[in-house]
């Protein structure tokens, strides 16, 4: 190669790097510490709010984001909401290749369009326009605009650059422009160690971060919620629906709730006024009265989602649901509350963030907020509270669905934050009774009753309504430790009343032991064995959450085999620290009976980083010592 030639490449291959370098939809861009360990990266996010009136909004949004690997299509979001008030003025698509070339174009016609809420829905006026994109290869880079028009102003979108783990942000700036005569309130969270530039206002506010990389989930982490950088937006005065509001406390928007959107909703029929009255008549105390009000909503109405009205806020007349006998959680919570309104007692329609993580509403921020509704029974000292899309659940009991968060609670006189129950540690017991026989070819005959309560409860009243086999399947994967299962019997008893879930169920497994010789190795604890151990980190980035303590209290009984006698049993094990507490015990019965005793606490609470080794080292030790054997050896 000559010379020029070579000038020549070199001027070619200079000028093309340095236009790849400015070329955001090329993947060669990124800079490599936002590639490490993401799936997705956000080149650009612009998002523009312009609040032109109190009932009129325009949201504006450019996202340009590279995937690099399939696992990160999950994180395209390339959809847009709409319905009888949110109008989608642009939407369009463009989609480029690793080096930045432009590969299709996508406009608003050729996105699928469908209802907005699952297939629970009898109707709705929401609806999603989202597109099905399938990549020819990896990376690539999907450019997404839209713009949409709206008369509600009572939900501000958020800045929220990332809400989904393993994604990176390169550049995310908000703006958000408004009449000097609204008033605008915003809420900083997690933007103390990140890059944030800020420029607030009269008028108008901006923010802008770079160079965020991605979120990797830890086991026993606060939620990402909980951990990323948020701004959150409201105003005073909103519009939802054509319904005006001006609020700026939670006693305020718990009038206007209540005002607006829930008073006029209390219209039961008067027959069934009359045969709700009679159904109570021989009740005494009024939490005795709702017991029997929530039997008759469980037995009589079905949950389907709807999604119509004020924004999905206002509930369905109660006049409605009791002629149709089905609703969403705003109008079976509606109609439970009108139905004890009858009968003179007292409950509240109640907004809340439903979900396992204990998402609170913000209590410092009064804002539109929450997923979900459900009811709150003032009672002395305490409250009650009911579920009332679920034709399952006890009567005062939430599970972890809605337990242990701040939710507001809307009377006449205003609304307030209001803690739901928490179930402590102790009230999560499990408790395992029974005994097994081991045979001389090394097989256990097994008989066992489980009594579970509190959150321990919650995750098994549902096997109530399972089929035998599904039933086989899940006892043989509770107990995955175990080879060789057959099942022999299963009797289930939930116990409303008490709160308490029972089970009884008989089992026989072959060659559990381990036979060599003349000896067996029998593994002591065959009914509830430890078999998690936290995931290790090297370097962990959060703190340690243990959002629901428990109690594991087992006695089982031990019959060894014929013709063996002992030669070693382990020792008996105390374990005492900051997170729980782990016991065993093992006491000869007779000859050849033992009585095998365990228990297992885990704490709730919160924890820095730091400590989560040691809460790990807890988990190893509790591993360990559940796999503890006996020694036999035969009779000589």
């Amino acid at each position: 190669m000559t010379l020029k030639n070579i000038l020549a490449f070199f001027l070619l291959f200079t000028s093309t790097y340095i236009f790849s370098q400015e070329n955001i939809y090329s993947s060669l861009t990124i800079p490599n510490n936002l590639k490490q360990g993401a799936n997705a990266v956000v080149r650009l996010n612009e998002v523009e709010i312009t609040i032109k009136a109190v009932n009129e909004m325009v949201v504006s949004e450019k996202l340009i984001i590279t995937v690099l690997n399939k696992e990160g299509n999950d994180n395209v979001n390339a959809y847009v909401f709409y319905d009888n008030n949110v109008k989608i003025k642009d939407l369009q698509v463009l989609v480029f290749d690793a080096f930045g070339k432009e590969i299709k174009k996508i406009k608003k016609n050729d996105f699928k369009d469908a209802s907005a809420v699952d297939g629970g829905t009898l109707y709705s006026d929401s609806r999603v326009k989202y597109l099905e994109y399938t990549p020819i290869s990896y990376p690539y880079t999907m450019e997404l605009t839209s713009e949409t028009v709206t008369n509600n102003t009572a939900f501000i979108p958020s800045f929220r650059p990332v809400s989904e783990y393993y994604v990176s942000i390169e550049n995310a700036n908000y703006k958000i422009n408004y009449p000097e005569t609204l008033n605008i309130r915003n809420k900083e969270k997690n933007i103390g160690e990140v890059n944030i530039e800020k420029d607030i206002s009269l008028g108008k506010m901006f923010y802008k971060i770079v160079n965020l990389e991605s979120f990797k989930p830890e086991e026993y982490s606060p939620s990402i919620l909980d951990l990323a950088p948020c701004v959150l937006f409201a105003s005073k005065q909103f519009s939802l629906e054509g319904v005006y509001a001006e609020v700026e406390n939670w006693d305020e928007f718990g009038k206007w709730m209540y005002n607006d959107l829930i008073k006029d909703t209390y219209d039961l029929p008067e027959t069934t006024v009359s045969m709700i009255k009679d159904l109570v008549k021989d009740e005494i105390n009024d939490i005795d009265k709702a017991r029997k009000v929530y039997k008759y909503v469980q037995d009589k109405v079905r949950y389907i989602s709807v999604q119509v009205g004020i924004g999905g806020w206002k509930p369905f007349n109660a006049s409605y649901v009791d002629e149709v006998s089905y609703g969403d959680c705003k109008a079976l919570t509606n109609y439970t509350m009108s139905l004890l309104k009858a009968v003179d007692v007292e409950s509240n329609y109640t907004v809340i963030f439903a979900g396992n993580s204990q998402r609170s509403l913000e209590k410092d921020f009064t804002a539109m907020q929450g997923n979900h509704v459900i009811l709150s029974i003032p009672n002395g000292d305490d409250t009650l509270w009911l579920e009332c899309t679920s034709q399952k659940l006890p009567f005062g009991f939430i599970g972890d669905f809605t337990d242990d968060r701040d939710a507001l609670v809307i009377t006449p006189e205003g609304g307030k934050i209001q803690r739901t129950k928490k179930y402590k540690t102790e009230e999560n017991k499990q408790q395992v009774k029974g005994n097994y026989t081991v045979s001389n070819d090394g097989s256990i005959m097994v008989r066992a009753n489980i009594k579970s309560e509190g959150i321990q409860y919650d995750e098994k009243y549902w096997l109530e309504s399972e089929t035998s086999r599904d039933l086989d399947l899940h006892y043989k994967k509770r107990w995955k430790y175990i080879n060789n299962i057959d099942i022999e019997n299963i009797n289930i008893d939930n116990n409303k009343s008490s709160i308490e879930f029972v089970e009884d169920i008989n089992f026989e497994a072959s060659n559990y032991v381990k036979k060599a010789g003349d000896r067996m190795l029998l593994t002591v604890n065959a009914l509830n064995r430890n078999t998690n151990i936290p995931d290790r980190y090297r370097n962990r980035k959060y703190p340690l959450k243990i959002k629901r303590g428990f109690i594991h209290d087992d006695e089982i009984e031990i019959i060894l085999p014929v013709g063996y006698e002992i030669e070693s049993l382990p020792k008996g094990v105390v374990i005492k620290n900051k997170f729980g507490s782990y016991k065993t015990e093992i006491i000869p019965k007779e000859e050849n009976k033992l009585i095998y005793k365990r228990e297992f606490v885990v704490n709730d609470g919160e924890y820095p980083k730091e400590d989560y080794d040691k809460f790990r080292d807890f988990y190893k030790e509790v591993l360990k010592q559940d796999n503890a054997k006996i020694a036999l050896i035969k009779n000589q």
